[in-house]
């Protein structure tokens, strides 16, 4: 693994230059911080010899982007509860699912690897990841994190927790909304309301929150003994984008009376994918989204929804973290730890019963 005086040689300063980089003092000018962060971005290290040199008071968080409301409303309660707890933080916007990505200093795209890296060089004490790469899979394939990389960070002595991500294959901690459960209240509102037909706008269809969902709905028709069939799920981008494609599909092939989509983004679409079709919302057609971002209640029709706890969640996450951080310090045993929040389901204007004629006052 690189050394420090690997990482001089190759930026051309000191060690004590490299040293001084990594603790924010004063005394290197920019260019030549630049110049060593740039090197500790590409070259391989120890995170535990380099990022964690003396204790920062600084945690990072990474999330896959910021096009998405929920996501700064993530970020945003994340640093409010770190600030409290004492810890100013580090915000990368990966920009795993839009496909905009920075490039680093040779030239290709940055991936979530590349943010890890520049963070454990700025000597973060740990890592808050909301939606990982892992999970967040909009990325091709081959560009996606794989669960040794982050196995590799745990073995190297890295704290980190997920929020809504976690994998079979890893013992990270988690804090994560009930996807299965989201996926089964949404299904269980619209079989109440007499839809039989309901179909799932769902994302991409290696994204683990996606086949959660997916499962929970799956569940709650199989209860009331209605078909599930493939023809009923479409796929598409979480973003409106996505959702009014994927909605054009299922109304090509399977004539759904419900649909209920992945995210409140791929639902805005849905909205606007229905009044082109010259179908009214909810009277033809009822839509259930998820997140409850600001917008869902000010469109129109006002959206029906299943709202993440977002500020317990951001508590949760980061009162795990620095409990994670503590014990580590001790060197006593620090086992994962996984804590499934509930969601709530937000009844507005988007689901009716079949066939509903009534318009909103």
């Amino acid at each position: 693994m690189t050394g420090l005086a690997e990482i001089a040689r190759v930026a051309g300063v000191s060690v004590s230059t490299v040293s001084r980089v990594l603790n924010r003092r004063a005394g290197v000018n920019e260019d030549t911080r630049q110049r060593v962060l740039s090197v500790l971005t590409d070259l391989p290290y120890t995170p535990r010899g380099l990022g964690a040199l003396q204790r920062t008071g600084v945690i990072g968080l990474l999330v896959p982007e910021l096009s998405n409301p929920v996501f700064p409303a993530f970020a945003e309660a994340l640093e409010t509860t770190a600030a409290r707890a004492g810890y100013s933080s580090l915000l990368c916007n990966t920009r795993s699912s839009t496909g905009r990505r920075e490039t680093c200093s040779q030239g290709r795209a940055m991936n979530e690897e590349d943010y890890v890296r520049m963070l454990l060089a700025r000597g973060v004490e740990g890592m808050i990841f909301v939606s990982p790469e892992i999970a967040n899979v909009e990325v091709p394939l081959g560009r996606v994190t794989g669960p040794g990389y982050y196995a590799k960070l745990l073995a190297d002595g890295v704290e980190m927790v997920f929020i809504n991500g976690a994998t079979p294959e890893l013992d990270v901690s988690e804090v994560a909304v009930d996807e299965h459960l989201s996926g089964y209240l949404a299904t269980r509102h619209l079989l109440e309301l007499g839809h039989r037909r309901i179909g799932f706008v769902s994302g991409p269809s290696r994204s683990l929150p996606s086949r959660l969902k997916r499962a929970g709905w799956a569940a709650a028709l199989e209860e009331e003994n209605h078909p599930c069939d493939n023809e009923l799920v479409s796929y598409g981008s979480f973003d409106p984008t996505g959702g009014a494609a994927a909605l054009a599909n299922l109304l090509d092939t399977a004539r759904p009376t419900a649909v209920i989509c992945s995210s409140d983004q791929m639902a805005v679409g849905v909205l606007r994918e229905a009044n082109h079709r010259g179908l009214r919302v909810p009277a033809d057609l009822s839509v259930v989204g998820f997140d409850d971002i600001p917008f869902a209640a000010y469109c129109s029709p006002s959206l029906t929804t299943l709202a993440q706890p977002i500020e317990e969640m951001a508590a949760a996450a980061v009162d795990e973290l620095l409990h994670r951080l503590a014990r580590d310090r001790s060197r006593q045993g620090n086992e994962p730890h996984r804590r499934v929040f509930r969601p709530r389901l937000v009844v507005r204007e988007s689901t009716g019963p079949v066939g509903d004629d009534r318009r909103p006052d």
